[in-house]
């Protein structure tokens, strides 16, 4: 359905020094640290509403929010060529924290080389050495700082709340086949096995939203507005003034003295692009959006992580499918929880896991596998009625590279996604290698031990092509899309090595899609590492002011009051 104006004439909402588009993890970075001097006045603008649903809270909650109604946008892959033509749930946080309000709460934050190689391509500034200080800057890690770590930062770090006997037979299953056993995959080295950290304390979730939102929603400076989906960036002579986002059955529009930064994530930061009349030539032709720039790469470069599951059937009755098909043992979890924060409910997406090498050969690990203490024949559906837990391989580093495109004007029609997943054949390769890994260690003791037999796929698929079609058949994604706004020199990039985008002044993404290539992990750590390292360009350049127009000179003196448009402040 077209959107069509419901009310008068667009709203005007004010003039701020810098507006945000999207709260999620990068955002919500972006929010706080923009708004903490209290010079500078800020607009931050989500297209979903507060994150006040319990689910968000407990980590194990994740589950409920993988196809929430309301926070979350329930994207879809277009039908993917390599995968037997099917469509591909692609869930992202629509909700104050975004993402980082639904994801499973892995804390990972790839390998040194990752870094190292976006300086490589251009991003002059973003080596492992240059990010290192932001990432310690952003978080609080349970075990103390060090060289690597930070301990005083708004997200905290931490560990399990207790081991679990079927995670320490997978590491044990792991080392007896000669990996190293790894007590921290953010150390000196990921390669190995062991327990996964995750973002959470005292067994609560702490998404971008608590641990960086919350705390400065109390400044005067910094307005939030929930429920505000975003149109379009208004531009005039090549520079970005407005925004323009829809509330209510009305629309508004917020000008910007300073700059404006999308931060909406890699689907939906290319489709504002696009919106707005920047994006690939023909593209934007055919929708009917007036050309502004023809910019062939807003859109490109996505890229994703894929994975393929197996799930186990255990001789042991401690499973969380155990915990939860029983109403005793539910109650036991439910109280253990409330009173101790400790239990399944505290369990991140990924409880134990390694990164493994598929060929001796390799510098580096190329294999995310992650344990989990149950299983579901789809993410988000009800667990299976017997004892099961599932283990699955992620390929680290992906070669296929998709695109994210506008279908329609309408800025509420849903963007193409397509990832374009297996389209590479070394794709395929490392990730029929990564299935044999699982193999390997579900037949190693002592995990082989309560293994009584593989559900899926089974023992019948056992050579290279039925692996493969397996793989086609059943493989999704690891919800981690980046790319699609690259940054680099060279003159195709779409962000410079400070996060502006060429050709428009005033006018910066902050989030995921700027990444050239994936990290080698979740992507969640990385991204407030963005977020935190953006902010403080901004700042920077802020501080020089700008050239020609208007400065950035304390807080907006066209500040306006937003009556209803402006969002509670958080208690």
């Amino acid at each position: 359905m077209t959107h069509k104006l419901v009310g008068p004439a667009r709203i005007a909402a004010g003039a701020f020094d810098f507006i945000i588009v999207g709260a999620g993890s990068a955002g919500c970075v972006l929010a706080n640290r923009l708004s903490a001097s209290g010079k500078y006045s800020v607009l931050l603008l989500e297209a979903g509403g507060e994150d006040s649903s319990p689910w968000i809270r407990i980590p194990l909650g994740y589950g409920k929010l993988f196809d929430h109604a309301t926070l979350n946008w329930r994207y879809q892959t277009t039908p993917q060529s390599f995968l037997a033509d099917r469509k591909v749930p692609q869930p992202r946080g629509k909700v104050l924290g975004g993402s980082s309000s639904i994801n499973g709460l892995v804390y990972v934050r790839g390998q040194r080389e990752d870094y190292d190689s976006w300086r490589d391509l251009g991003g002059e500034g973003w080596g492992w050495d240059d990010v290192l200080p932001y990432f310690r800057k952003s978080e609080r890690q349970v075990r103390g700082a060090d060289a690597l770590h930070g301990a005083d930062g708004p997200i905290p770090v931490s560990d399990a709340t207790e081991p679990h006997e079927l995670c320490d037979a997978f590491i044990g299953a792991t080392t007896s086949l000669g990996y190293p056993e790894n007590e921290d995959f953010n150390g000196p080295s990921q390669e190995g096995v062991g327990y996964y950290q995750m973002t959470a304390e005292r067994g609560r979730r702490v998404s971008a939203a608590a641990g960086y939102l919350r705390p400065a929603r109390g400044r005067r400076n910094l307005q939030v507005i929930v429920k505000a989906h975003v149109t379009r960036v208004v531009a005039e002579a090549g520079r970005a003034v407005a925004v323009e986002w829809h509330k209510g059955g009305r629309d508004y529009s917020a000008t910007a003295n300073g700059e404006i930064i999308l931060s909406a994530g890699a689907i939906n930061t290319p489709q504002i692009m696009q919106l707005s009349g920047f994006g690939p030539l023909e593209l934007l032709k055919s929708l009917g959006i007036p050309v502004l720039a023809d910019r062939k790469e807003i859109g490109e470069n996505l890229q994703d992580h894929f994975q393929v599951r197996n799930v186990l059937k255990s001789s042991k009755r401690f499973t969380l499918n155990d915990d939860m098909s029983n109403i005793v043992r539910m109650a036991g979890i439910s109280l253990r929880y409330l009173l101790l924060s400790k239990g399944p409910l505290t369990v991140s997406a990924g409880y134990a896991g390694a990164f493994l090498k598929s060929l001796p050969s390799l510098p580096t690990p190329d294999i995310q596998l992650l344990c989990i203490n149950f299983s579901t024949d789809r993410m988000g559906n009800s667990l299976h009625d017997f004892s099961g837990f599932t283990i699955s391989a992620s390929q680290l580093r992906p070669e296929s590279r998709g695109s994210v495109k506008a279908t329609s004007a309408d800025p509420f029609a849903a963007p193409a996604i397509d990832p374009n997943f297996l389209a590479a054949d070394e794709d395929m390769q490392v990730m029929v290698r990564g299935f044999k890994l699982i193999r390997q260690i579900t037949g190693a003791r002592p995990l082989s031990n309560f293994i009584v037999d593989e559900v899926s796929p089974g023992r019948s698929v056992s050579d290279d092509a039925s692996i493969a079609e397996y793989i086609r058949a059943t493989g999704g994604s690891l919800y981690h899309s980046c790319g699609t706004m690259r940054m680099g020199a060279d003159v195709n990039s779409v962000v410079d090595s400070r996060l502006r985008v060429r050709g428009i002044d005033r006018l910066r993404v902050v989030d995921g899609s700027i990444m050239p290539h994936v990290v080698s992990g979740n992507t969640h750590a990385a991204i407030v590492m963005i977020g935190e390292k953006g902010a403080d360009m901004i700042l920077e350049d802020a501080a020089r002011g700008y050239d020609g127009a208007v400065g950035v000179q304390g807080v907006a003196s066209a500040l306006a009051p937003l009556g209803e448009l402006q969002s509670s402040a958080h208690k």
